[in-house]
């Protein structure tokens, strides 16, 4: 079946979850953590990935934006950093992520093909209007569609079925893009066609679903679409 929409995850895979930390950190009065930012960014991504899937479990939602912040207090403290005035930076700096370097070029292609394109997250809704329009982006994105319309976060499978609802098309119709393995394989064994945008080279990850093709970024979407 022909794709029609494409739909990608937001944070690490069009916006760089890293960025927050790298560029605090450049800051003469954030000297704590010039030479540990990676670490810190790191500890923080996994830790606000972990509150989701620990929340889904649980029955016990709250925003993307709660959970960005338990993370970050998570990383703080197991770094021994207690600065409020470092903590009110970095989380500030969330709210104005920067795109990858290939993201507007790829999103403009994919239009000019005729295709619908998306965002599909467990951002709050603010939080993704702030990070679309940060990264300029805005015009080349047909839906941006956030887990809190439905109160669970992925990889719940009412959370794919955001994309149907919205576009009326068929899995089969969809191709998914993220630079979470664990998501791109849950997306897979929902019924879309996946892609696994692996930045750092990890593992795969052994789930039921398996991406069906990985990348190191994403300037060749396109191009996939027209093989």
């Amino acid at each position: 079946m022909t794709i029609t929409t494409c739909v990608f995850d937001a944070y690490g895979t069009l916006f760089d979850v890293s960025a927050a930390a790298r560029e605090a950190a450049q800051a003469p009065e954030n000297a704590a953590i010039a030479d540990t930012w990676a670490t810190l960014a790191t500890n923080w991504r996994n830790k606000q990935l972990q509150y989701t899937w620990l929340r889904a479990i649980a029955g016990t939602h709250i925003d993307f934006w709660q959970i960005t912040q338990d993370g970050l207090d998570w990383a703080m403290e197991a770094q021994n950093l207690h600065d409020p005035a470092l903590r009110r930076r970095l989380l500030d700096l969330y709210w104005e992520l920067k795109a990858y370097p290939e993201v507007p070029q790829m999103l403009r292609q994919l239009k000019r093909m005729g295709l619908s394109t998306a965002i599909l997250s467990n951002g709050s809704p603010k939080m993704l209007d702030a990070a679309v329009t940060s990264a300029g982006v805005g015009r080349d994105l047909d839906a941006v569609l956030s887990v809190e319309e439905i109160g669970i976060f992925k990889p719940a499978r009412a959370v794919y079925d955001l994309v149907g609802d919205h576009f009326h098309c068929t899995q089969g119709e969809v191709l998914f893009v993220s630079s979470n393995g664990w998501d791109a394989a849950h997306a897979a064994a929902y019924g879309f066609a996946t892609v696994w945008v692996n930045r750092a080279g990890e593992p795969m990850d052994r789930l039921p679903g398996t991406p069906h093709r990985v990348l190191s970024n994403l300037s060749t979407i396109p191009d996939l679409l027209l093989d």
